[in-house]
């Protein structure tokens, strides 16, 4: 160990990241010390993993996390989260931050401090490359002086935040690519009903737990949207046809439009939704690209609709992962699947259904018929603890229909997961 170069211990230590790990590997002999002091690029201070933060002060854990960072030169990702610990004064938190930020490109904020931090403010005009902040407020972006010019990822949860500050802020990142909202109290002008972003470089936006009237998104760079959780009036994305991937988990919306977005989708993922099943296809209906395609617990604006999968067969050609999760009404034999087309390239089938009965078992063994190259097929369905005995013979039946039908198809894997 002696013989190795500082540089490569520093690289050692920063690995370790939490705090407590380097300050105990750092007193192995004078060269670790001297590694930690002007080579150690990670450094951690996180509550969660080091319990023992919580048995200290405010004030005795501001000491420590000074003495530590004031011994360090050039770190360049910093992690501070203090969850259920008690707030911080100001001062020395400031400090750590106007300590390292010339160098810093990561900072993990998660410190509630007396009173609030501008943080925009302390680390503007800097390296930062990815800022994640939590359990904050941003207030007053300017976004002439509070400028990120490298600023490539931002997460706020937690966050209490203007619709146009929140702007102003994408504004002043020309390099963002990846944005995560999660939780965001957002606060709304008394005559503003509608949250505009705006941003030419952002490629992958995730948003859960955000309940607004309108939400306009304008990103022509934009690959990769994901909204969980949420509750819109209206969604609307700008962009020119670079999403590829979309997702739409447990949303309430009434009108969601991505235009020209989709015409180069790949991957769609819709669950635990409410669909109208000829409008929600035809905003994706152009997306020939498309070979993933997933519809999981969604509810059907009108009863008597199903997936039209013939349609689905004509419109996706190289479709090859087909997930299936919805009521099947009685007396639909069917279900979606008259004619005579096929899914060609489909080699992952996932078919779900939440009550077991004949109907299902027909279905699987239809759709069988309808994929020649299929690979793997999974089942999913959910068992209660206590069933009655008709209910424990149905799910026999379905076992033995599905053991007889498996029989004709020995080159499919298929799994069951039950819940």
């Amino acid at each position: 160990m002696e013989y190795l170069p500082v540089e490569v211990i520093g690289n050692i230590l920063s690995r370790l990241e939490e705090a407590r790990d380097v300050v105990i590997a750092s007193t192995t002999c004078r060269k670790w010390r001297e590694a930690w002091q002007n080579h150690l690029r990670t450094l951690s201070f996180n509550s969660s993993v080091c319990p023992i933060f919580h048995d200290l002060t405010a004030s005795r854990l501001e000491i420590l996390i000074t003495q530590t960072i004031l011994q360090t030169t050039g770190l360049q990702c910093l992690s501070i989260i203090m969850d259920d610990v008690d707030e911080f004064s100001a001062a020395p938190v400031i400090a750590w931050l106007m300590y390292t930020r010339e160098t810093l490109r990561q900072l993990h904020y998660n410190v509630r401090t007396t009173p609030n931090i501008n943080i925009l403010e302390k680390c503007g005009r800097q390296k930062l490359e990815v800022l994640v902040l939590s359990h904050n407020s941003i207030t007053g972006v300017e976004h002439s002086y509070q400028k990120f010019p490298c600023l490539k990822s931002l997460s706020l949860s937690n966050v209490t935040i203007s619709a146009l500050d929140l702007s102003l802020l994408l504004t002043a990142s020309p390099k963002i690519e990846v944005l995560s909202l999660t939780n965001l109290d957002i606060a709304m002008s008394d005559t503003q009903t509608t949250m505009d972003l705006n941003s030419v470089s952002l490629k992958d936006i995730y948003v859960e737990a955000v309940s607004l009237d309108k939400f306009i998104l304008e990103a022509d760079s934009l690959e990769k949207l994901h909204l969980k959780d949420c509750t819109l009036e209206v969604f609307e994305l700008v962009s020119k046809g670079t999403l590829r991937f979309l997702k739409i988990d447990d949303v309430s919306v009434i009108q969601i439009e991505i235009g020209e977005g989709a015409e180069n989708l790949e991957v769609v993922d819709v669950s635990n939704f409410t669909i109208m099943w000829p409008k929600f296809h035809h905003m994706i209906s152009r997306s020939s690209k498309l070979k993933k395609l997933r519809l999981w617990g969604v509810v059907f604006d009108d009863e008597d609709e199903v997936v039209d999968l013939e349609t689905v067969s004509a419109c996706f050609p190289l479709l090859k992962h087909l997930s299936l999760c919805y009521d099947l009404k009685d007396g639909a034999v069917h279900c979606g699947l008259q004619g005579s087309f096929q899914f060609e390239n489909v080699v992952v089938l996932e078919l779900g259904w939440t009550v077991i009965n004949d109907l299902f078992s027909h279905w699987v063994s239809e759709f069988l018929e309808r994929c020649p190259n299929l690979r793997k097929l999974v089942i999913y369905g959910v068992v209660s603890e206590a069933k009655t005995h008709e209910e424990c013979q149905m799910l026999a039946n379905f076992t033995s229909s599905i053991v007889r039908l498996m029989r004709k198809y020995l080159h499919v894997e298929i799994q069951f997961e039950y819940e």
